[in-house]
Order: structure tokens, then C-alpha cells, then sequence
């Protein structure tokens, strides 16, 4: 059996090769990235490294030939160009004769109203319309995602939030990484719709886990949207960004990311990682 990561070199790719070269032998495994002298290193441990573009279609589908079940880490970008490349990856794959597609998906996709949401509800009809059989991993929130939020605490700043009381299955990258790693290399996930988070937690129990990761009180900031962009701003988030970063609080305060579910604990085979560990090491690093 071979299998396919797309996006091998990047922050969530990378971690699920790693976790797979634990689990199969190297020559099952191929990676799928635009240039390949960036996966100099997993090609020296064995793994299979072929250019795949998801600008290029020609590519991509050269990329998946002979490959059995396949890992779509969807791409960033702005909606058009992500919908784009992933109906490209869809596509190839297809023509490719791969046999399994998982995809990294968001949180409650065909019916959430996050603005992210959009991409990936497409990615996930243009899959199923392929007959091609299927896992949906939907992703809740990184907790790295916090990493900035986390460097300003260091430093002695609040933890700002505009997101109320919404609530976020904030999880460990390194956990879904493996998640989607025992999909890959496991059976019986065929037409699977896993919904992928760790317990739900307000910004203010957020604060209570920082606090007991640095060993002193984290004070929780509560403001309106307004002033939240604003203390963004002075933050360092670029101005483009703006908009998108309080989206997302306001896609929080309204339940956007409070999807309830087992469904980690269950493809790991054990509790997620306590945000306390993956906290303390990010305070480590920043």
C-alpha cells in the first residue's frame, strides 16, 4: 500500500509524515510538495518525494499516480485561489485512480457560517462527487494558533478576546497530525466524517490554563471587536489581517467552533494532549 501527504514540508504535513515513518515502512510513504530540495531530508529516510503543484494539475496528478490512499492538507491563500487548487488536487486524483482521499477539513463544514468554512464545504462536495471513498478530518482550532497571543502574555500583556463566552476545541497540532495519520494508515475510515477537537473551553478557562503554565496570574481581557482589531493592530497583526482575526472572534462568540465530539480521543487512542504540556512548550519557545 502507498500513501500520499500533500503539503509535506509545511507545519501540519510535516508532523503527519513524521508520525507515519513511526508507523510503516518508508517506501510506503510519498510526499507531495512544489519543490522537492525542501524534502531533502525525508528523501534521505526513505520517503517517496515527487513535485506536486496545486497550481498545476499535470503535476499533481503525475504526483498521485500508484498511490493508494491519499492526504489532502488544504492550502492557504484567499477562498477563490484555495477552492481552486483543491478542486485541482480533487481532480488529479481522481484521474489518478487513488483509491482514498482523506481531507483536512473545519469544524461542522456544510453547515457552519465561519468564513472558512466556504473552502472546504466545496473541497468536501467536489470529493464525494468524485464516488472516491472518503475521511473528513474536520480540524478544530490549533492552539498554536495562539502563539502570538501566547508571546504577548510572556511579556506580561492580558489574554484580549472579543469572543464572549464561545467556546474552542483548541488541540495540539502534533494530535491531529496523528489523528490524520492513523486514518491514512488504518481501515475502516472509508466515507468517515470525523469532527476533530479537544475539550471546549472559553477564552477566560483558556486564561486558567495559561496562568497555571507560567506559575502567575493571566488576566483575561474581554472587549468589543472594535478594540480588539485595534490592540491586534498595535500587536503587530498586519492591516490585511485585521478583518480576519476578528472574524474569527466573532465566529467564536457565536458557537462557530463549539462542536462537541469524541472523535480524536477515538482515532488516538487516548486523551488529547493536555493543553497544559503543549502551553508550557510553546512558553518555552517564545
Amino acid at each position: 500500500m502507498k500513501m500520499l501527504v500533500t503539503g509535506a514540508t509545511g507545519h501540519l504535513g510535516s508532523l503527519v509524515v513524521q508520525t507515519l515513518l513511526g508507523r510503516v515502512p518508508a517506501e510506503q510513504i510519498a510526499v507531495s510538495v512544489r519543490d522537492p530540495q525542501k524534502a531533502a531530508a525525508l528523501s534521505e529516510q526513505g520517503v517517496d518525494v515527487r513535485r506536486g503543484d496545486f497550481e498545476d494539475p499535470a503535476s499533481l496528478e503525475q504526483a498521485f499516480a500508484g498511490i493508494d490512499r491519499l492526504l489532502i492538507v488544504s492550502t492557504d491563500g484567499d477562498t477563490e485561489t484555495r477552492i481552486r487548487q483543491h478542486a485541482n488536487a480533487v481532480e488529479a486524483a481522481r484521474h489518478a485512480g487513488v483509491g482514498f482521499i482523506a481531507y483536512t477539513s473545519a469544524p461542522n463544514a456544510q453547515e457552519s457560517e465561519l468564513f472558512l468554512a466556504e473552502v472546504h464545504r466545496d473541497t468536501e462536495n467536489a470529493i464525494r462527487a468524485t464516488g472516491i471513498p472518503y475521511a473528513f478530518l474536520r480540524n478544530n482550532w490549533y492552539i498554536e494558533n495562539e502563539a502570538g497571543a501566547i508571546q504577548g502574555i510572556v511579556a506580561g500583556a492580558p489574554l484580549v478576546t472579543s469572543a464572549g463566552d464561545g467556546k474552542v476545541g483548541w488541540a495540539a497540532r502534533s494530535d491531529y497530525a496523528e489523528a490524520a495519520a492513523a486514518v491514512l494508515a488504518g481501515t475502516g475510515h472509508e466515507n468517515k466524517v470525523y469532527e476533530l477537537g479537544g475539550p471546549l473551553r472559553t477564552y477566560g478557562e483558556l486564561a486558567c490554563v495559561l496562568s497555571e503554565a507560567l506559575g502567575r496570574e493571566v488576566s483575561l481581557q474581554q472587549v468589543d471587536d472594535e478594540t480588539y482589531a485595534g490592540v491586534m493592530k498595535s500587536a503587530g497583526v498586519p492591516e490585511f489581517a485585521l478583518p480576519i482575526v476578528t472574524a474569527i472572534q466573532q465566529a467564536i462568540r457565536a458557537g462557530t467552533l463549539a462542536v462537541e465530539s469524541s472523535d480524536l480521543e477515538k482515532l488516538l487512542g487516548r486523551p488529547a494532549t493536555p493543553l497544559f504540556e503543549v502551553i508550557s512548550a510553546l512558553f518555552k519557545t517564545n
